[in-house]
């Protein structure tokens, strides 16, 4: 796991804690503070994942080529 991906997923974990916050208090501005977070932690996790995902592909290939 990279930074990336381990940052997205804080952000990603308080973004729920904030929402189901929203939801018990009845507060509607923080439950989609909460769900805008939610959705951008998942993102950049992707992200980060993907990222990890190519530079992998990127050094298998390296490996392969030196053969």
């Amino acid at each position: 796991m990279n930074r990336e991906e381990a940052e997205g997923k804080k952000e990603n974990i308080k973004g729920r804690v904030k929402e189901a916050a929203g939801v018990l208090t009845g507060n509607e501005d923080l439950e989609s503070e909460g769900a805008s977070e939610r959705t951008q932690g998942a993102l950049r996790e992707k992200r980060g994942r993907f990222r990890r995902t190519l530079g992998e592909a990127i050094e298998d290939f390296g490996r392969n080529v030196k053969k």
